[in-house]
């Protein structure tokens, strides 16, 4: 049995996991999110410019009915300093991408110097599918570095890659690691796990070389420019910052760092301000946005506890995850504590947002960058399981998790349920009779007509 479970744990076990989840990938761009970050990419790359007329265009085209609504916003709008469509996503997913673009862009030209009829315009589905994978990719080395994360915290196997594992395959980061990549969900499991792991380790101890702290702070806005909230991510490294000031007394060394850290933020964020600049006409956000920020956050408990939206609803196994934060913190030690807060944050902002319920979208997306530090809370509780029989039972349990999410999926995606919101009981009952009904359709249409699996109508 020890074996057995050797075998199922650590980084070759995340490997093969990633491998057998490949196929699941799909090169696809459908909704207003996904367009803004890919034209960013696409409009850089053969326009030169931020002007993206000719991209959301190409995009409705595609689908009129479906994106009659991105018409009314994007392609009939215009900001009103610049007269340019406006973009509401930040740019950092496009530039993370673009290496995987531009390759896939001289693909297609040798292709075609060999007599391929592949078009190179930036829209064919090589550059789709660089996009889509490059994502897939950056979302599995963030998944990796967060088991790094945890073994470097003290967690041990099988604790660590299950917790990994299972946030993997029982909530929304599976969805947006391979049927909706191009979004920047993936993208930021890494970038936030990247914050996580630079961050100093022994808070209030001593202070970290200068050099660190820009580091840091690099990773810092590096994540805000794939997602604005998750420049939140930076409490960790400034409260670590504040403890280990406070306890040395070494104030000048301090501001040192604080300057640095806020530098490399800035520098790294640079990026977005002039891409507001050249489409907003000011080195701020649109004016256009509708979702309208309310910072008292007054959604804050909707976004984790509402039935039809709520964050525990829709992935149950979280819920677990924050109890094991909770727990971790009787150690005392400063990390938990701060990933907690981190977390706290992210529920704050997201709680904060008109458009807090996320409707039409598959799940609590916005709290996947969360990932990291809740697999700290999930990898404390697995910890606990010492015996064979406890880790069988938890093994079983966290089955059921990733069945209730996969499940989910498919009523997603077959329209068995009501993408605006979770309906109960009815959702409930379709996870134990329609799905399993649907199995082997399900099966059908991934291997004949993907598209069809994630966008069906009934």
């Amino acid at each position: 049995m020890t074996r057995l479970l050797g075998k199922l744990s650590g980084t070759r076990a995340l490997v093969v996991l990633f491998v057998l989840t490949l196929p699941l990938v799909t090169p696809k761009i459908r909704g207003a999110d996904e367009i803004e970050y890919f034209s960013y990419l696409r409009s850089l790359v053969f326009d030169r410019d931020l002007e993206f007329g000719n991209e959301y265009l190409h995009f409705y085209q595609q689908d009129p009915e479906g994106l009659a609504g991105f018409k009314a916003t994007f392609l009939d709008l215009r900001e009103p300093r610049t007269g340019r469509h406006i973009n509401f996503a930040p740019i950092g997913s496009a530039l993370l991408w673009s290496p995987f673009y531009l390759l896939a862009h001289l693909g297609v030209l040798g292709a075609r110097g060999l007599g391929s009829q592949v078009p190179a315009d930036g829209f064919s589905w090589p550059y789709l599918a660089a996009v889509c994978y490059g994502s897939a990719l950056f979302g599995w080395l963030g998944l990796l570095l967060t088991h790094r994360l945890l073994r470097r915290s003290g967690f041990g196997e099988p604790a660590a890659s299950w917790a990994v594992a299972a946030l993997w395959l029982a909530t929304p980061v599976l969805y947006y690691m391979t049927l909706a990549p191009a979004f920047s969900h993936a993208n930021s499991i890494l970038t936030v796990a990247l914050v996580l792991w630079l961050s100093p380790w022994h808070c209030g101890e001593r202070l970290a070389a200068p050099w660190r702290f820009l580091a840091i702070g690099a990773a810092g806005g590096l994540a805000a420019l794939v997602r604005e909230q998750d420049l939140l991510f930076l409490i960790v490294p400034a409260s670590c910052l504040v403890l280990s000031t406070w306890r040395s007394r070494s104030w000048g060394g301090g501001l040192l760092r604080a300057v640095l850290l806020g530098g490399g933020a800035l520098l790294l964020f640079s990026p977005q301000l002039l891409a507001y600049r050249a489409i907003n006409g000011r080195f701020g956000p649109s004016t256009l946005v509708a979702r309208k920020m309310s910072y008292s956050s007054p959604h804050f408990f909707q976004v984790l506890l509402d039935p039809g939206h709520g964050l525990f609803f829709w992935s149950p196994l979280l819920l677990v995850a924050v109890f094991g934060l909770l727990l971790a913190l009787r150690s005392r030690k400063p990390l938990p504590w701060l990933w907690a807060l981190a977390f706290l944050l992210q529920v704050w902002i997201n709680g904060s947002v008109e458009s807090w319920s996320v409707a039409g979208a598959f799940g609590a997306r916005r709290f996947v960058s969360s990932t990291p530090c809740l697999a700290l809370g999930l990898a404390t509780l697995l910890a606990l399981c010492g015996s064979h029989r406890r880790r069988l039972a938890s093994g079983a349990l966290l089955a059921v998790f990733v069945w209730w999410n996969v499940s989910l999926m498919v009523q997603f995606g077959l329209r068995l349920m009501d993408r605006q919101r979770l309906e109960w009981p009815k959702v409930a009952v379709n996870q134990l009779v329609e799905v399993p009904a649907q199995a082997g359709r399900v099966l059908r249409l991934f291997f004949t007509d993907r598209e069809r699996l994630v966008h069906e109508s009934r």
